[in-house]
């Protein structure tokens, strides 16, 4: 249901203060980063979330009850910084439940997953009614713009984002919505159906953020993989005639479909800049497809691929259409081509029906694919989802154990990872590091960022250090590429030393 406050246009006659909060995924700090950026073109400031605000925006998840709690508690901290503020929800969290979040005290406006790019004239409309100017037509009613999951058949373009504050890396959405409906997940109802954006936007915001500085773009989706892949299934079609090899020149053509497409299209851009794949959905995609993407010289070789589970019943009971012979078949594609390739994944424990022996086989995939990183969730049932109604649901102190236990199999997976990259950093191979900042640590000072396969490096830059970087110069790395042989194992990542 969608109830409008009044039909006036709406006017821009202060400028206001204007915060975000952001919950959950990479999309959401891009559709965040949007929304600012039209505030900004209005004459909006931009401000920090624990500062003054006129105006506090909270960009929701609800993929996990957890996520929920949090949405809520962010809502109700910001009303505490201005009680006069206006607080506008909006995200996935007001979409499955804009009574619910309707309900909390301070709420102003309530907006669902396809209204961001209108967020701005709720909130300018509010403002105006709220200095009296529209107060004789509008009603007090608090403001709600949630379309029913039938409706969310549209990509709500936000317009193209030019530039962001991380002048680093920039987030390009290039789909939204899922059509894989597994037992676990309640994203399909919050986000709808898969749309893509069309090729020649996201191009365009490709240029501008390139433009901009940004050396890192990084293509997300709710189901990135399903981008451009409406009505087609890998699994079902098992590619046929699309085996094809596409063109060695990597042009856009009917050869190159899916995400392959705007990959292709992007990497053809002049510029010194790399692509990283945000996901790319096992559910949708298979080893031939993995291994298209191998000739694109802009894609970091770093692919993030949900696993959700090591066990074949578990996989089929969260109806993930693959078995666990073809996630191993696209793991192994990755690492013949690059043995340092990194694979980060996520895993759920504790899903209705899950036994020790399947959290077993979770841990050893976790083991054999050495994944530089592993986002584990313990398991949280969802409204409208099949598994919140299955049987044989998990006790909290088993999940909380399981999560623990493979938690120490994910640090000893990226220890192997890293392991294998000392070992070809020893026979001479290099590294890119993309450098985001100066970090202060007690063994001293360095220059960080990722590397394409997506190892956080430190650069020692204080005095002495082996890469002879002069301490006083070392602003001038920011935001660049830098060479780097990595040298030893730290805590969370890498220590190099520029080459």
């Amino acid at each position: 249901m969608i109830l409008f406050y009044c039909s006036a246009v709406y006017y821009n006659k202060r400028v206001m203060k204007i915060a975000f909060h952001t919950l959950g995924c990479k999309v959401n700090q891009y559709e965040s980063e949007a929304m600012a950026q039209m505030f900004r073109e209005r004459g909006h400031e931009i401000v920090n979330e624990r500062e003054f605000a006129d105006v506090y925006v909270i960009n929701t998840c609800t993929v996990t009850a957890i996520a929920d709690k949090k949405s809520r508690q962010y809502i109700r901290r910001m009303k505490r910084v201005n009680p006069e503020s206006i607080v506008a929800v909006t995200g996935c969290y007001s979409q499955i439940k804009p009574d619910e979040v309707g309900e909390i005290d301070g709420v102003d406006i309530v907006t669902g997953t396809n209204e961001k790019s209108t967020l701005i004239r709720y909130v300018e409309e509010l403002a105006d009614r709220r200095a009296g100017e529209l107060a004789d037509r509008c009603s007090a009613e608090p403001f709600r713009a949630v379309l029913p999951y039938e409706n969310l058949s549209s990509f709500d373009e936000m317009g193209v984002v030019s530039s962001t504050e991380n002048r680093t890396r920039a987030y390009i959405k290039i789909q939204e919505g899922c059509n894989r409906f597994c037992s676990y997940c309640v994203i399909p109802y919050a986000r709808g159906p898969v749309r893509s954006r069309p090729l020649d936007r996201i191009v365009e915001e490709a240029k501008a953020l390139i433009a901009d500085g940004c050396k890192e773009l990084v293509l997300t989706g709710i189901n990135t993989a399903q981008y451009d892949m409406e009505g087609r299934n890998l699994y079902a079609d098992r590619i046929g005639e699309e085996s094809a090899e596409p063109p060695r020149d990597a042009a856009v053509t009917d050869a190159v479909f899916g995400v392959e497409k705007a990959i292709a299209a992007i990497n053809r851009l002049p510029g010194d800049f790399r692509i990283r794949l945000s996901s790319l959905e096992p559910a949708v995609v298979n080893s031939d497809y993995v291994k298209r993407l191998f000739k694109y010289d802009k894609l970091c070789h770093h692919l993030h691929m949900s696993a959700q589970s090591g066990s074949d019943k578990i996989l089929k009971a969260m109806n993930r259409p693959y078995s666990l012979e073809q996630y191993y078949d696209m793991v192994n594609a990755l690492f013949e081509f690059d043995d340092c390739y990194g694979i980060s994944t996520d895993i759920i424990v504790g899903f209705p029906g899950e036994k020790e022996q399947d959290f077993a086989e979770s841990c050893r995939l976790v083991s054999e694919c050495s994944f530089c990183r592993t986002h584990i969730f313990k398991y949280s049932k969802r409204p409208m989802t099949k598994a919140a109604e299955m049987k044989n649901q998990v006790a909290p102190q088993v999940k909380n154990r399981r999560s623990d236990d493979l938690e120490k199999a994910a640090a000893e997976a990226a220890e192997g990872f890293y392991q294998i990259n000392l070992a070809a950093a020893e026979e001479g191979r290099t590294e890119r590091v993309l450098i985001e900042e100066i970090v202060d640590r007690p063994s001293g000072t360095y220059l960080t960022g990722y590397t394409g396969n997506y190892i956080r490096a430190y650069i020692d830059v204080g005095a002495g250090n082996p890469s002879r970087i002069d301490p006083a110069d070392r602003e001038r790395f920011l935001d660049q590429f830098v060479t780097v042989r990595l040298t030893e194992i730290a805590n969370d990542g890498m220590v190099a030393v520029v080459v």
